[in-house]
């Protein structure tokens, strides 16, 4: 076998340091250099750990601690892990036990917000709890009736709607890990819903994304979340109509993700 196997760098390399995207490689001949082989096929185990990683939810409600509020556990009809990923769809109903919870709660609240495993367990282990603890005295202050937080097993974005109803609250808000990626598998996801109802759709939800240490932090991600409940408690929307228009926001795309 002939041919050139002397290794090249990519004349665009230097763009690199612009992006965590897999761009200018470099080669050996006609194949991938190794050692960048070898860090896709890691990351890839890292993305498959965070899907599969077991969801400490007594973990979650110490770390909730400061922030005050009672919590409480939920389940989904997505009894395990296989069932959640086959049938994302039992991840959006609330099994019976937790439905008769929720609905057994006095009512009056404004907001509910819950927490999630979601497709990254990692996610919500590291970033939940330091923006839900950031997020609930910005609230208070701004006098939102706030239910007891929910840490929920096993949930996709839709169980808003379920909680939310049980609860007869205007507003739900959860926070739950985001399909991993090869960069990054850790990434909190935040959508938040006016009126949750059975029939919401993704269009009826704002999306406040790629909450984690290299992108959007806690802190940032909390007060783009008080802004966004505070305009849809003002105008009473949510969704596409709603927008993050604060003056003099940078334009990275974490910063105004809707």
């Amino acid at each position: 076998m002939t041919g050139d196997m002397t290794s090249r760098e990519d004349s665009w390399s230097d763009l690199r340091r612009f992006t965590t995207a897999r761009i200018a490689l470099g080669r050996a001949g006609g194949s991938a250099l190794t050692r960048e082989l070898l860090k896709f096929r890691f990351d890839h185990a890292l993305a498959r750990d965070a899907v599969h990683a077991a969801f400490d939810a007594p973990d979650i409600e110490k770390q909730l601690a400061p922030c005050g509020l009672p919590t409480l556990q939920v389940h989904t009809q997505a009894a395990t892990t296989d069932q959640f990923l086959r049938r994302p769809d039992h991840g959006r109903i609330l099994d019976p036990d937790s439905r008769k919870l929720l609905e057994a709660q006095t009512p009056g609240s404004d907001l509910v917000l819950i927490i999630s495993n979601g497709l990254s367990a990692v996610a919500a282990q590291r970033h939940a709890a330091p923006v839900v603890n950031t997020l609930v005295p910005a609230l208070q202050q701004e006098q939102w009736r706030l239910a007891p937080l929910v840490v929920a097993h096993n949930a996709r974005v839709g169980l808003q709607d379920a909680v939310g109803t049980a609860l007869r609250v205007g507003w739900a808000l959860i926070l739950l890990g985001e399909r991993p990626g090869l960069g990054t598998a850790d990434s909190l996801g935040a959508y938040l819903v006016h009126q949750p109802h059975s029939g919401r759709t993704d269009a009826d939800r704002n999306c406040v994304s790629n909450i984690h240490s290299d992108g959007l932090p806690p802190s940032e991600a909390a007060e783009t979340l008080r802004y966004l409940l505070s305009e849809s408690r003002r105008r009473r929307i949510s969704g596409v109509r709603l927008k993050d228009d604060r003056a003099g926001l940078a334009t990275r795309p974490s910063d105004r993700l809707t």
